[in-house]
């Protein structure tokens, strides 16, 4: 599936340059599930050149540090969620509700007010940027059905399997797409599977399924607790994954390093690669190379190493710039410590 031994990877976002967003507003609250233009320095005229020379820094970075494979960190996004999620049709975006968020906070969300349809490629112009401006493999990340799903107020289906399962049909459209503009990587992030476990047993694989049905190429679900700027106090286990080893995707990225998770969890799927968190995200110490490889090995005592990717935990949004770059140098030279010791060559 990948062309190196124990891969590196962002999870998805990178911190945005200083002058493409309002650093103040971005840290005032918690990812936006709604539109946040005033997040945005640029006026619109200038936004989008902005956006692509941004990505650019971001592609830079990831190169220096020696990272596998890039992505663009997101940086056309105010958050991971609403860029995809405010774009399809049946969204009254000039109308929010309100649900309870997942730490039960009120959060104000898209309303749902008709069919969701997915109606043009959202993605594919900036898919298509970053495919020519690098020849390794680029993954993109995509919000999953069934955090969209909950992360909505419907006032349209009055069903929340159904309701999902609309959202993974956009997302199929929206995937065929960026696939054919050459993404390599899909990624569907999907937190609230970990926040609510009772409903993801009922339908969250079946989502997964939907979404990814006829999808070639490696497929990946990401799980986590939360961002570590939102989310400090976070369990030492998921209460949703060992399901996951019956999806159709053939990785599943967890967070591990900021919860301290046993990577005995691991042997919990069977049957997928694991994308090892290890990077604590939760603090500005930047870690050694040393320790990468250590938590690193700590997998590798309960799988193979041609099953493990080396991540961070989450996305590094909220981070410095310096901080996420040596952060992401770290990861690179500690996953080449591993590979060192396994194979006696750097690229494995």
């Amino acid at each position: 599936m990948f062309n190196r031994l124990i891969p590196t990877t962002l999870v998805g976002s990178y911190p945005q340059p200083g002058w493409l967003v309002d650093k103040d507003i971005l840290l005032g609250s918690g990812p936006p599930r709604v539109r946040m233009r005033e997040v945005w320095r640029p006026s619109e005229d200038l936004l989008a050149e902005a956006q692509d020379d941004a990505a650019l820094v971001v592609l830079h970075d990831q190169d220096q540090a020696g990272i596998d494979i890039v992505g663009d960190g997101e940086v056309r996004r105010e958050s991971y969620f609403n860029h995809f999620a405010n774009a399809l049709e049946g969204i009254d975006i000039d109308d929010p509700g309100i649900v309870p968020g997942r730490t039960g906070k009120p959060t104000m969300v898209p309303r749902v007010v008709g069919p969701i349809r997915h109606t043009v490629p959202v993605q594919a112009r900036e898919v298509a940027f970053l495919r020519g401006q690098t020849d390794k493999p680029i993954k993109i990340t995509l919000p999953g059905a069934f955090t969209m799903a909950k992360m909505a107020k419907d006032e349209y289906y009055g069903d929340p399997e159904a309701l999902t399962m609309a959202y993974a049909d956009a997302l199929r459209a929206e995937i065929s797409a960026l696939k054919e503009n050459g993404a390599d990587v899909i990624q569907l992030d999907e937190p609230h599977m970990q926040a609510h476990p009772a409903d993801a047993a009922l339908y969250g694989v079946k989502a997964i399924n939907q979404v990814l049905k006829g999808v070639e190429g490696p497929t990946i679900v990401h799980l986590c607790f939360g961002y570590a700027y939102v989310v400090s106090d976070k369990p030492s286990g998921y209460s949703f994954m060992a399901e996951l080893d019956e999806c159709a995707a053939q990785v599943i990225s967890i967070e591990a390093a900021q919860p301290r998770l046993d990577p005995a969890i691991v042997e919990r799927l069977p049957s997928k690669m694991i994308m090892f968190g290890a990077l604590d995200l939760g603090t500005a110490d930047i870690e050694t190379p040393d320790l990468v490889a250590e938590r690193l090995s700590g997998a590798l005592a309960h799988l193979p190493a041609e099953r493990l990717i080396a991540a961070p935990d989450c996305g590094m949004k909220y981070l410095s710039r310096d901080v996420a770059f040596g952060k992401l140098k770290a990861l690179a030279d500690g996953a080449a410590i591993v590979r060192r010791r396994l194979t006696g060559s750097e690229d494995g």
